[in-house]
């Protein structure tokens, strides 16, 4: 069998585990279709474009799940944390990124490295030889979706994931909206600039949610279902589900105060700052099945936004992944066919930095088992760990939904040494997670 490893897809999963299998003295050859053969998510042919949101979530690593998985991605070196870093926007205590230029970061990286050499013929068919990691993500093309049904037998799962709007800064009504991080959590005056807010009296949410829910949709395909993942549900229906249900969720006007007026909004619109210029703005929690008319429509409504352009519409599309825990083993091969591995949001990880960790860990796998080592998955106590367990056994293969990282993958806390609130046992988990982590990182030496 040849020593080279075969990577396809150059998402954040497939980035990252070429940078790592690559890093570790193995040849890749990263295969992307794109812009060759391009999808309707996608604008470019960078690498790790990211395609909805432009934030890598909380970058908390004492308290928070996901910023503990940034810690765990710093720490092994990874590619994709290396450029969110570099491309970093403010946003209180999110890490979010520039986009265009974070993806041209992590392309130029992964070209320049002399072990790295890129395809972009599309992969249509499963190898039954050779080293390979399938990291093509929600949007596999549908030849090679056939022939991952054909191999496992099994069909693949599906959800549909939706896009947020972007709107043009400078088309935001600044004498209706205002700049403040909820809770104030911008420290510095640039930070202050993470989020505009738009308020809402009861009136007026009133009669955004009636237009929400008279808007036209899109429509699903015979044979479709509305499987969303939770994490990511289109507006209209978190609104279909209760007409309170947005002003709990991502209309909550809590942590805001107006300076217009002094007066504490019934409902606020949060819009996140997208790009190093400050002249996009992401409208946060905003995925929407709304064809582009009702958009703009629906949209205009919002105090602050009645003469808004749009530099991206919301949009809809299905996201494919597969049942991990029944076809996976504890390397993350395909039973059915060892030779192949799987990574990123295909394996039923939801977020990019999820993704990405997967693409970490099976870079490190494939290259040791090449090199003739093994590498064993990170303890179940570690971020990466807890993710990996949950998709290669930890979950139940009836009832497996996609899942980002959180506490609840983890091992309980022992409780005696009187760490009791939630705030004190987070930071426990976190404390265990980066010893553990740090040891497992020394035993690959």
């Amino acid at each position: 069998m040849s020593n080279t490893l075969h990577i396809v897809g150059a998402g954040m999963a497939g980035s990252e585990a070429a940078w790592q299998a690559a890093n570790m003295g193995v040849p890749v050859v990263l295969h992307e279709m794109r812009p060759k053969v391009g999808t309707f998510a996608h604008r470019t042919g960078h690498f790790a474009e990211m395609v909805c949101s432009n934030s890598f979530r909380s970058d908390d690593d004492e308290r928070n799940a996901v910023g503990l998985l940034h810690w765990e991605m710093r720490a092994a070196k990874g590619v994709i944390l290396e450029a969110a870093t570099a491309h970093r926007l403010p946003a209180g205590g999110a890490l979010a990124v520039d986009r265009d230029p974070f993806a041209e970061y992590v392309t130029a990286r992964l070209r320049a490295h002399p072990l790295i050499s890129v395809s972009d013929e599309e992969v249509t068919e499963l190898s039954s030889d050779g080293n390979w990691i399938i990291a093509t993500g929600p949007l596999t093309s549908g030849a090679l979706a056939s022939s991952i049904a054909a191999t496992t037998g099994a069909d693949a799962l599906a959800f549909f994931d939706a896009i947020a709007p972007i709107v043009y800064a400078d088309t935001v009504d600044m004498s209706v909206a205002w700049m403040q991080s909820r809770y104030d959590k911008g420290e510095t005056v640039e930070e202050q600039t993470a989020y505009m807010n738009c308020p809402m009296d009861k009136a007026q949410y009133e009669a955004f949610i009636d237009a929400l829910l008279a808007a036209e949709k899109t429509t699903f395909h015979e044979g479709e279902t509305a499987g969303y993942f939770d994490g990511c549900l289109p507006i209209e229906v978190m609104a279909e589900r209760g007409r309170e249900t947005l002003r709990f969720g991502p209309m909550k006007p809590v942590g805001l105060t107006n300076p217009h007026t002094g007066i504490k909004a019934y409902a606020v619109v949060q819009l996140r700052r997208d790009n190093a210029l400050g002249t996009l703005y992401n409208m946060v929690g905003f995925q929407t099945k709304m064809k582009y008319g009702a958009q703009t429509s629906v949209f205009k409504m919002i105090p602050g936004l009645h003469d808004a352009s749009f530099a991206r519409l919301g949009g809809i599309h299905r996201n494919t992944f597969l049942n991990s825990p029944t076809l996976l083993d504890d390397q993350m091969r395909l039973r059915a066919r060892p030779n192949i591995r799987f990574a990123g949001q295909i394996t039923g990880v939801e977020g990019y930095v999820e993704s990405a960790a997967m693409g970490l860990l099976a870079g490190r796998m494939a290259a040791a088992e090449i090199l003739g080592r093994r590498i064993e998955a990170p303890p179940q106590d570690t971020a990466m760990g807890s993710l990996v367990h949950h998709i290669t056994g930890g979950a139940d293969a009836k009832t497996f939904q996609p899942m980002n990282v959180n506490f609840g993958l983890f091992p309980p806390i022992d409780a005696k040494g009187g760490r009791k609130g939630r705030k004190d046992r987070y930071k426990a988990y976190t404390d265990r997670a980066k010893d553990t982590f740090t040891q497992w990182l020394a035993g690959q030496d």
